[in-house]
């Protein structure tokens, strides 16, 4: 990579990336042509004549074909390049590479939580879960009474948050979606991150509390607390009631005190949003090399949203450990293929307005940047969405793309904290694992700086390498997880951010 106007990705491209803001008619030495075209940051030109119908390759990958013939230094795009989709060779596990761990003695420490079970968190909520929509403004009322002033008795205690959606009752039931909310609110009552729970229920919604409980094998005690509102009394009844049982819960949840463990206990959830054409030059391989970092320390890596690995599947597919490791990544493809068939999905190749504004033409090419964020060791387990991660590793939760309904199942998988890559500037937070959003570029980060928390864009301004990026991100990592606070914990966000994946039908 060099700091001249245009970016050379692979030695067998036929397209380069601006690296600026190109004017029509500006020289362009590389090529030895002059720019045909106006071509924003981070987007495509052409680094030689390209015919119709030829294979256009960016990281040495086909992202398309050319629509019409392309001649040198024309701007690509999708006005004139086509989603074209082909057969690709899974090749399971023949790019499997030994991992060179690190020893135990030797692996880099956090300040953890340490439960009772083993599990170890990086913050230290109580949160409150509703079984349904009908219980979720009485859920929000309990933690709203959690004021700052209220906890301050409590300084281990990061807080107490309500974790509301939209659902629980008005759906299909036994269904696959019923299956996934209920293990959805269970990892959430499990998590690390939380000492204390509290289930609201309504009374008459088809999730009931109770067999919520029941099937998922959690166990009511001193620090997971449950109540229905019709049996409580009201609103205003189990409000109160509400109140006591997290005041009964606090005492303990602030004995819990951080102490040094190994990186081997970090969970990380990887997630990208409003990516540009700069996201798989910068944010999304250096968060790979970070990820590289963590499975050495014996960490894992939690690569989702399944329809932004469209296209560039046999990437994961060729570091499966097992062809049945492979094959299960295969038929989630294959279940989303039947999921969006008949619409305008992403998975379809309709990538989102602003992915088109930052320099993405398609869903392949956006796959393409989008993988690069699970780095390049072996692929150990495929799980579906809010499953229980029991696996160290690179590991793969099938997920939608939205940002909010992805990341919720990974910390319902049992991520503890995420690592979140942004091209056009997501406005993104959660709890109650904490999200590192990572700046694709130099511009945007000084824009929203307030918002971001790493610039990964010194990486095409030529200042670090991606290796180097990615041992300051793995560092970044260690001290969120010790207790230092992300950009989007210091605004406040996280609370709306809960947003269970709704896949099933509403009546």
């Amino acid at each position: 990579m060099n700091v001249n106007a245009v970016i050379r990705l692979h030695a067998n491209d036929n397209v380069l990336i601006a690296r600026q803001d190109l004017a029509l008619g500006q020289p362009l030495p590389e090529l030895g042509v002059r720019a045909r075209a106006q071509v924003p940051a981070g987007h495509k030109i052409a680094a030689c004549a390209i015919a119709k119908g030829e294979p256009v390759r960016k990281y040495d990958t086909v992202i398309g074909v050319a629509d019409r013939d392309i001649a040198p230094g024309e701007h690509v795009h999708s006005h004139n390049l086509k989603l074209v989709d082909f057969y690709r060779d899974p090749a399971f596990c023949t790019d499997v590479r030994p991992i060179d761990y690190v020893p135990e003695a030797e692996r880099a420490t956090f300040q953890g939580f340490v439960r009772a079970d083993g599990r170890v968190g990086t913050r230290n909520f109580i949160g409150i879960l509703s079984s349904v929509n009908c219980s979720a403004t009485v859920i929000r009322h309990i933690a709203d009474h959690f004021t700052r002033e209220r906890l301050a008795a409590y300084p281990n205690v990061d807080g107490v948050v309500a974790f509301a959606h939209g659902t629980g009752c008005g759906m299909s039931s036994p269904s696959e979606h019923f299956d996934l909310l209920r293990r959805t609110l269970a990892g959430y009552a499990r998590h690390p991150n939380l000492a204390g729970v509290l289930i609201v229920g309504l009374g008459c919604e088809r999730n009931q509390v109770a067999s919520l409980v029941e099937s998922q094998q959690l166990e009511p005690g001193s620090q997971l607390h449950t109540m229905v509102m019709q049996d409580t009394g009201g609103t205003r009844e189990t409000i109160a009631a509400g109140i006591r049982a997290i005041e009964s819960m606090l005492p303990a949840a602030n004995a819990a005190q951080r102490q040094p463990v190994s990186a081997s206990h970090l969970k990380i959830g990887l997630e990208c949003g409003g990516s540009d054409g700069f996201s798989g030059i910068t944010a999304n391989p250096a968060l790979g090399a970070a990820m590289d970092i963590l499975v050495r320390h014996g960490g894992t890596a939690i690569l989702s949203e399944t329809p932004e690995i469209h296209g560039v599947e046999y990437m994961l597919t060729r570091r499966a450990v097992t062809p049945e490791v492979g094959q299960k990544l295969l038929d989630r493809l294959a279940w989303w293929e039947r999921y969006t068939a008949g619409h305008n999905a992403q998975f379809n190749g309709v990538v989102g307005h602003g992915n088109q504004q930052g320099g993405l033409a398609n869903i392949f090419e956006k796959s393409l940047g989008s993988a690069m964020k699970g780095g390049t060791t072996p692929l150990q387990a495929v799980y579906e969405y809010a499953e229980p991660i029991d696996k160290a590793g690179f590991v793969f939760m099938d997920s939608p793309g939205y940002d909010p309904v992805a990341v919720t199942g990974q910390i319902a998988s049992g991520a503890n904290l995420i690592c979140f890559t942004t091209g056009r500037g997501s406005m993104f937070g959660s709890k109650p694992a904490p999200t590192i959003k990572l700046a694709s570029n130099t511009p945007m980060y000084r824009r929203l700086a307030d918002d971001m928390d790493i610039n990964c864009g010194v990486i095409v301004d030529g200042e670090l390498t991606v290796a180097e990026m990615g041992q300051r991100i793995f560092e970044h990592i260690l001290r969120v997880a010790s207790g230092d606070k992300t950009r989007s914990e210091l605004l406040g966000l996280g609370d709306n951010e809960f947003v269970p994946w709704h896949m099933g039908i509403v009546s």
